[in-house]
C-alpha cells in the first residue's frame, strides 16, 4: 500500500471513501479489530472465513459482507489459494451528505437489525455488480475536472444496487454462518444495554453457563475478554455521543465510566485523540 493510501492505526478514514482491489496469495490477516468507518467486503475468489461479532461467515465468490464501524471482526484466510477481493471503506456522513434523502446506508442498518452481515447475490445480479464495481474502480484515480463528483456518483450507484440486493434478499442462509446462540444472545444484550450496569456473573447466568465457561467461550467467539468487549463498545458509543455534541465528561458518565481519568486514557489509547480534541475537531 502506498503512503497516500495508508490509514492510521486508530482506524480513521482520511478520505470520504476508498476502494481497494487486492489480489495475492497471502492476504492481510489481522487480529480482531474495528474501524471508525463502515466497510464493504466482496470476495471474488479464494477461501476466507470472516468472523464478525462472534458469527463466522464462510464466504463464497461474490458474497458481500457489510461491516459497521463498531463491529469487531477479523478474516481467516486460506493461503493455499489466490485471494482476490474488493474492500471499500466508507464515511457514512459523506454518503448522507451526498444523497441526504437517499437512504443509501440503510443496507448496513438492515444487516445490523437482522444480525446477519452477509448478502449472497443471485447469478442475475452479479453482472450488474461487476459492471458497477469496474466503473467505480476506473474513476478512483481520476484527476480530471469533476473527478470527485464522478467518484461520488459511482459510489451512489453501487449503494443503490446493494440496497436493492438487500431488499430482495430477505432470507438468511444459515449454512453460511456459524455462531453460538448463547454468546450471540449475550452480545445482543450487551450492545442494547451499554449505558446500564453490565455484570459478568449476570451475563453468564442469562446464558445458562458458569462464569468460567462463559468467559472462555466468549473470548473464543469474539477474540475479546468480556470486560474488554464491553469497554470497547462503550468507548465507541462515547465517541459517537461526543461527535453529536455531548460533553466528554457527560459522555463518559453516560457510558458507565465512573473514573474520568481512566476513561480519558482508554479513549486516547483507542482513538489516538483525546475526548476534548475530538469534540473540538467536530
Amino acid at each position: 500500500m502506498t503512503e497516500r493510501y495508508k490509514y492510521s492505526r486508530e482506524g480513521y478514514l482520511n478520505e470520504n471513501f476508498r476502494m481497494f482491489h487486492l489480489r495475492d496469495t497471502a492476504g492481510q490477516e489481522l487480529d480482531f479489530h474495528f474501524h471508525e468507518f463502515d466497510k464493504i467486503v466482496i470476495l471474488l475468489s479464494g477461501k476466507v472465513d470472516y468472523t464478525v461479532e462472534g458469527a463466522t461467515y464462510k464466504l463464497e465468490p461474490w458474497d458481500i459482507l457489510l461491516v459497521r464501524h463498531h463491529m469487531i471482526h477479523r478474516a481467516l484466510i486460506d493461503r493455499s489459494v489466490p485471494y482476490e477481493r474488493i474492500i471499500i471503506y466508507i464515511d457514512t456522513a459523506y454518503v448522507e451528505r451526498f444523497a441526504p434523502e437517499g437512504g443509501l446506508m440503510e443496507c448496513f442498518s438492515e444487516a445490523e437489525r437482522r444480525r446477519f452481515c452477509l448478502m449472497r447475490p443471485e447469478e442475475s445480479e452479479r453482472a450488474a455488480l461487476d459492471d458497477t464495481l469496474k466503473r467505480l474502480e476506473t474513476v478512483m484515480n481520476d484527476t480530471a475536472f469533476g473527478a470527485e463528483l464522478m467518484r461520488g456518483t459511482q459510489l451512489v450507484q453501487l449503494m443503490v444496487l446493494l440496497n436493492r440486493i438487500m431488499l430482495k434478499d430477505d432470507s438468511r442462509d444459515n449454512t453460511a454462518v456459524e455462531y453460538n446462540e448463547k454468546i450471540a444472545g449475550a452480545l445482543s444484550y450487551i450492545n442494547e444495554n451499554l449505558t446500564k450496569e453490565l455484570n459478568i456473573d449476570e451475563l453468564a447466568a442469562m446464558s445458562y453457563m458458569s462464569r468460567y465457561h462463559f468467559m472462555r467461550l466468549f473470548k473464543s467467539q469474539t477474540g475479546c475478554t468480556v470486560h474488554n468487549y464491553i469497554r470497547q463498545k462503550r468507548l465507541v458509543l462515547a465517541a459517537r455521543l461526543i461527535r453529536e455534541g455531548m460533553g466528554a465528561a457527560s459522555a463518559a458518565a453516560e457510558c458507565g465510566f465512573s473514573d474520568y481519568s481512566a476513561f480519558h486514557r482508554a479513549f486516547s489509547d483507542t482513538f489516538g485523540v483525546s475526548p476534548g480534541k475530538l469534540k473540538k475537531h467536530q
